[in-house]
């Protein structure tokens, strides 16, 4: 079956638990295809297959969800057990962690195969995904332009045909920043929704794990095996009433949506592209009996500096290795530089008050079911455009111009969703993107199912992957 790849997750996942296709058959089809987008730092076909070759040999359990024996892959910050994770950085280029993370426990519960680690700039941290002495990852729509970051490797994996779905994590866009870059579905749960267990490392409440996936459907049996709590998380939400894959089949409406164009985090142009992609979507959601709203943009400008405090001590708090301080990039050198600058009452001023602008930005839209936005003010950069070696700061600006509204639905907490809803006239994707009520990713999803149905993107892909 040479169309494999062109099939969903969850179609691929119908034939494994019909007996058509193993999931060896599965990894050894992804193992063949040439990765030409920079998806893999490290691919682990030889662990793929055994464990492939170990599920089909236990059988299927009665329990076993519907992405069981499917393939996916990991993102490069998530530690994995035996299999090298250098969080994007020439720093950690031969740590292999003893233990696996939370959310690889999932992944490996549920029954999925991993295909290997995918690229990750330096500690998750810029909007472009181009490691130190590896391969940019890049958008198999033109790969001379970024997959986005930082789960960059992911959705240009996902994007390439090289996995089916693929795990990413968000603080500031991370999921659907890449998701717009490559035309996919790019799904920050709510925060709280997927536990940080066993490290608990994220501090500030920004960064959430999510599903990048070709469809909705795809996405939300993808978060069914994210989704849940540990024993010793802080805090958690509440168990859907279903699955999340069920709430795709739920039609939901008449819904009061919000919307607004305004940048939150810098001043820059809109493209066009992203203003037509954003109105489109208005009269698509119109069409289906939603009432669309203007609103006032609810995070003030001034919530930007609290923000960049908090992303800044979040980057000193991973340090390099001893001796290894050398091998940082210079973005990370100076936000690290920074979060060191910062006393301890002030981060904890700046914590306290980054709860506080995303209490209020909640109580704002607490009238509405959902919010429209462009996901980014463009459609995806040129390689190296963004990036700055000698000014990190122009370079840290130059990625806030570029996701204008993305690290909103961090800052609240809120879930929110990119959808592949738009092309550019040479063929570019251009994300919208959807948020959503804190812990209702059942309606968000819901929403972004009938928006999929009522304008199918499915059978895009890019030419020659």
């Amino acid at each position: 079956m040479s169309g494999l790849h062109h099939l969903s997750a969850l179609e691929q996942g119908s034939l494994v638990a019909s007996g058509e296709v193993t999931p060896a058959a599965l990894v050894e089809h992804y193992a063949a295809r040439e990765d030409r987008v920079g998806a893999f730092v490290t691919r682990t076909t030889e662990q793929a297959l055994e464990r492939a070759e170990r599920l089909l040999a236990a059988g299927r359990s009665e329990g076993a969800g519907p992405l069981w024996g499917v393939p996916t892959a990991v993102k490069d910050l998530n530690m994995t057990a035996g299999v090298r994770t250098t969080f994007g950085s020439k720093a950690y280029e031969d740590f292999v962690p003893p233990f696996n993370d939370g959310v690889v426990d999932a992944i490996e519960a549920a029954g999925l195969v991993s295909l290997g680690k995918t690229s990750t700039p330096e500690f998750g941290s810029p909007c472009y995904t181009e490691p130190e002495g590896l391969p940019p990852a890049v958008t198999p729509w033109d790969t001379t332009r970024m997959a986005g970051g930082s789960s960059g490797g992911a959705a240009a994996a996902v994007s390439a045909g090289l996995a089916p779905v693929a795990q990413g994590s968000d603080g500031g866009g991370s999921i659907r920043i890449p998701a717009s870059c490559c035309g996919l579905v790019g799904l920050k749960p709510s925060r709280g929704r997927v536990s940080g267990a066993p490290m608990y490392g994220e501090v500030t409440g920004l960064a959430v794990t999510g599903p990048l996936a070709r469809t909705v459907r795809d996405a939300a049996a993808f978060l069914d095996v994210l989704a849940g709590h540990g024993a010793g998380d802080v805090a958690w939400l509440p168990e859907p009433r279903t699955s999340f894959l069920e709430a795709c089949d739920r039609t939901p409406g008449p819904l009061r949506v919000a919307r607004f164009i305004e940048p939150v985090i810098a001043d820059t142009d809109v493209d066009p592209s992203s203003v037509t992609a954003w109105e489109e979507a208005t009269e698509l959601l119109r069409g289906l009996g939603h009432e669309v709203v203007d609103v006032e943009v609810p995070i003030p400008r001034e919530a930007v500096a609290t923000f960049e405090t908090c992303w800044a001590v979040l980057t000193a708090l991973t340090p390099a290795p001893p001796g290894r301080e050398g091998d940082l990039r210079p973005l990370t050198r100076w936000l690290s530089e920074r979060g060191h600058a910062v006393s301890g009452p002030e981060f904890g001023w700046a914590m306290g008050e980054l709860r506080r602008i995303g209490a209020r930005a909640v109580e704002a839209l607490a009238p509405y079911d959902a919010v429209l936005t462009p996901t980014l003010a463009r459609p995806p950069a040129l390689v190296g455009e963004l990036r700055d070696d000698a000014d990190p700061a122009r370079d840290f600006e130059n990625q806030k111009r570029f996701t204008p509204w993305t690290s909103a639905w961090n800052v609240s907490g809120m879930p929110a969703v990119s959808l592949p809803l738009h092309w550019t006239s040479d063929g570019l994707p251009v994300g919208v993107m959807l948020a959503g009520r804190p812990a209702q990713e059942e309606l968000l999803l819901g929403l972004a199912a009938q928006v999929e149905q009522a304008h199918p993107w499915r059978d895009r892909t890019a030419p020659g992957f």
